[in-house]
């Protein structure tokens, strides 16, 4: 995919600099969690743990004029939602102009496609994501407990999302 500032392509190992520096952001680690990535060799281990997982997709985001890379979209089935899960983090440098919705919104039109329901989940107080989700279209549909924590989940249509 591709849209008039960004390529959209598929994770892969050339990545592992970028997946190193991304985790280790203060808003990943707050919003979506620490995943112990401590250096470029235990980046590449988990580029090659996701690219394994069938129910897993994860496209870097780069900017066409250099093909640097500034973010993530993702798309996972969780085991306890219905519908895949999009999300999105990106590099701070790179927040606040607007690639994250332009990014995201080529993977919901992608997934449009597929005549598929879209979810996405975050935590309450991550506004920055909420006005992304909305802005995408996606809906709010109810609070979800997973692990002991409250989750706000959209939906880009209405029904029975969550297994409860």
């Amino acid at each position: 995919m591709d849209t008039e500032r960004l390529f959209i392509r598929p994770l892969s190992e050339k990545d592992a600099q970028f997946i190193f520096e991304l985790f280790n952001t203060e808003r990943w680690i707050r919003y979506i969690g620490n995943r112990h990535i401590h250096s470029e060799t235990d980046a590449l281990a988990y580029i090659r743990k996701i690219n394994e997982n069938p129910d897993i997709i994860y496209y870097t985001v780069t900017l066409r004029q250099n093909c640097v890379p500034i973010g993530l979209v993702t798309l996972i089935r969780r085991d306890y939602l219905d519908f895949r899960d999009i999300g999105f983090a990106f590099l701070p440098a790179y927040s606040g102009k607007g690639y994250a919705y332009e990014a995201a919104k080529a993977v919901v039109e992608h997934q449009a496609e597929n005549a598929e329901t879209l979810l996405a989940v975050t935590l309450p107080d991550n506004t920055a994501s909420i006005r992304l989700i909305e802005k995408l279209g996606l809906r709010f549909e109810r609070v979800i407990e997973r692990d002991k924590e409250s989750l706000y989940l959209y939906s880009s249509l209405t029904g029975q999302a969550f297994r409860s």
